[in-house]
């Protein structure tokens, strides 16, 4: 039996939004190896923002006064602890939005990008270095496509 997440969303933007259904099922669907590897299901928070509150985060945290598509904070273990969570995910809605339309992407499928690429950061994948950032975003077309959708990088 393959282990699914709990996901708790909490939407606080202004902006429409993906529904539970869809985040959950590109959730798992990144998460899914790491899931199968899992004795128990997995939590995850999905926070839906405005500008002012992902700027606010992304100059706390990144040194980036600016609003930003996705922010990722893995849940670090304490020694000898375990908890199964994977994390948080803050999405800024009106910025993924206007990148869909800026780059003539369906907005759903830069949303399906946002929470992907999210929870893969979340696993431990990162893009900083050329061969990490090559995994990740063959990954991240890879799952794209088993959804439907078309490389993000084209």
């Amino acid at each position: 039996m393959t282990n699914k997440i709990h996901l708790d969303v909490q939407t606080v933007s202004k902006a429409s939004t993906p529904n539970t259904t869809l985040l959950q099922e590109w959730a798992e669907l990144a998460a899914a190896d790491f899931l199968n590897q899992q004795n128990e299901d997995q939590e995850l928070t999905i926070r839906i923002v405005d500008e002012e509150e992902s700027q606010s985060l992304n100059h706390s945290y990144r040194d980036k006064d600016k609003p930003t598509n996705v922010l990722s904070f893995p849940y670090e273990q304490a020694p000898g602890m375990y908890v199964p969570l994977l994390g948080d995910l803050v999405i800024c809605a009106p910025v993924v939005i206007q990148e869909a339309l800026e780059q003539k992407k369906p907005v759903e499928a830069h949303w399906a990008h946002m929470v992907l690429h999210g929870v893969l950061h979340l696993l431990g994948y990162d893009h900083i270095e050329t061969d990490e950032a090559e995994q990740m975003e063959e990954l991240e077309v890879t799952l794209l496509a088993k959804l439907g959708y078309a490389n993000p990088y084209l």
